[in-house]
């Protein structure tokens, strides 16, 4: 699949995403309105007032996460923007401008999380509002060839616009959580209206709160891995050095301090799982389905493979 065609894939999965959780939600709300306020029932509410509420919040968090999902996945790693004076940083500015040329793409908003975990991540809706974070940990343990392949990595995803999506699934994976809770309350607190109800609408009430966020996060996965082999290959070929990128993954698999700020709602969105999740590491058929990414192990073998036939 070329460029073009990946990144339309990408915006109508997008798009998807967003119409599917909208649909979840509504469907929540209105199991509710029947199984707990005896809608549609004799002598029950008049209108899904329930519904209504769903509607209006999912819209209000697929817009969210559409135009604002980079400010929320930055605030909730606590990330910084870039300080210039510093050294280090000052190396990453120049890093990110080569790759930026490179890929013919908009110079990225930059940031750093200050945790010593190494890792890297990109998000934004489109190239014109992408942005990418660097961990204070990588910065400190890999060298300007490494940290360039890390870069080139982040910057295919941005080209690809691998990072609307994930954007978009990550803040939808909170909203996802924050339903679940939200109908299992709302069921409780509507004890003494729910013989009004359907015990079906009950029950399914009851099922969707429980397997939505699983399922939504099995989704994440599934989607992530996909997106990170063809990121090595193509920051490989930006960079001309498959090595650097090979070298980086190996220094920050290492490493076994998960990032702090991360969460099973961000994880995705890294170079490699932030939380040293056993799963990721696996590489069995139960591993790959529990894994935000696929094994370190596998996608070095891969980059070494390319090194044979690179140009030195």
């Amino acid at each position: 699949m070329d460029l073009y065609a990946r990144q339309a894939q990408n915006r109508r999965r997008t798009f998807a995403f967003l119409l599917l959780f909208i649909l979840v939600f509504v469907a929540l709300g209105l199991g509710l309105d029947v199984a707990g306020y005896g809608f549609l029932a004799p002598g029950g509410e008049p209108l899904p007032l329930i519904t209504l509420i769903a509607l209006t919040t999912s819209s209000g968090l697929a817009l969210t996460s559409y135009f604002g999902g980079v400010r929320l996945v930055m605030a909730s790693l606590l990330a910084q923007p870039l300080n210039i004076e510093l050294p280090e940083h000052r190396q990453l500015h120049n890093i990110v401008t080569e790759m930026a040329l490179a890929a013919g793409l908009p110079q990225p908003r930059l940031y750093v999380i200050p945790d010593p975990a190494p890792n890297a991540l990109a998000t934004g809706r489109d190239p014109q509002h992408a942005a990418i974070a660097v961990t204070q940990g990588a910065l400190d343990l890999l060298d300007r060839e490494e940290t360039q392949g890390v870069v080139a990595h982040e910057m295919a995803h941005i080209a690809n616009r691998d990072t609307l999506v994930m954007t978009v699934v990550g803040v939808l994976l909170g909203g996802l959580v924050m339903m679940a809770d939200w109908g299992r309350r709302a069921l409780y607190f509507s004890g003494g209206r729910r013989r009004r109800g359907s015990v079906v609408a009950f029950v399914l009430v009851l099922l969707l709160a429980a397997l939505a966020p699983l399922l939504s996060r099995l989704l994440a996965m599934a989607v992530s891995r996909q997106r990170e082999y063809l990121a090595d290959v193509t920051g490989a070929e930006l960079t001309r050095n498959p090595l650097g990128l090979a070298r980086a993954l190996e220094k920050i698999g290492a490493a076994t301090t998960p990032l702090r700020t991360a969460t099973r709602g961000t994880a995705h969105l890294f170079i490699s799982d932030p939380l040293c999740r056993r799963a990721t590491a696996r590489g069995d058929r139960l591993g790959d389905l529990f894994a935000t990414h696929p094994p370190l192990a596998r996608r070095i073998a891969i980059l070494r493979g390319l090194a044979h036939g690179a140009p030195t």
